[in-house]
């Protein structure tokens, strides 16, 4: 029986996850990136082992952040609370290494607090969840209103289901656009939501104070 021929890995993705991230935040990009061709992606946790979403799924055999030095892309999750990521220096610091050796270094949702709090968005404009925006102000970033910014090698989107968009322009990058479009038609990634409110812009005040209301009685608020 001959040997079975091994995947050649020309691109390394690397995912964060942490205990409390936002699921979608991390899974929406995973199932694009993940097919890129030659493409290895990887999820590291501060302590390696198992984790648990903010809603209770979790996902077992992460590899310890201290198991891998570089990558050619990371992206870092948002959560419902993700202030205890911006407090973890050993996090913080193992994000600016893996940082100095991407060709890109992205974020979903307040995952780009943590990149803020590793001193990653000085001076650079970028987005987060709409509930916290102007969170990104304390980190030295330019807030901007937009479902995904591209500043240098670092591009931040917007809350959770933003991050499919975000990844869908990365491969385009990574790849080429027919590759990316491609994989969109694969996902079936073809929105047509039954309500046009996706964004405060488009809300009205009942909805939106309706929405802050949900997003404080959840397990966890947005950090901050």
């Amino acid at each position: 029986m001959p040997p079975r021929a091994t995947r050649e890995v020309s691109l390394d993705i690397v995912f964060l996850f942490y205990d409390g991230m936002t699921a979608l935040d991390a899974i929406g990009p995973w199932e694009v990136l993940s097919r890129l061709p030659g493409a290895r992606a990887r999820v590291a946790s501060p302590n390696g082992g198992r984790i648990a979403a903010d809603t209770g799924l979790a996902f077992d055999r992460c590899a310890p952040i201290a198991d891998l030095q570089r990558a050619d892309v990371l992206l870092v999750p948002g959560a419902g609370d993700v202030r205890p990521l911006l407090q973890d220096a050993r996090v913080l610091d193992w994000v600016r290494a893996i940082d100095a050796t991407t060709r890109w270094t992205t974020s979903v949702c307040t995952g780009a607090l943590v990149l803020g709090a590793a001193g990653l968005l000085r001076g650079k404009r970028a987005t987060t969840h709409w509930a916290v925006l102007d969170s990104l102000r304390k980190h030295a970033a330019t807030p901007v209103t937009a479902r995904m910014v591209e500043a240098g090698k670092i591009i931040t989107a917007a809350g959770v289901s933003a991050g499919i968009d975000m990844a869908l322009a990365l491969a385009a990058r990574l790849a080429d656009p027919i590759t990316a479009q491609a994989l969109q038609l694969a996902i079936e990634y073809d929105p047509q939501p039954p309500f046009d409110n996706g964004a405060p812009a488009k809300s009205t005040l009942e909805i939106l104070n309706r929405s802050r209301a949900l997003l404080a009685s959840a397990p966890a608020r947005p950090g901050s």
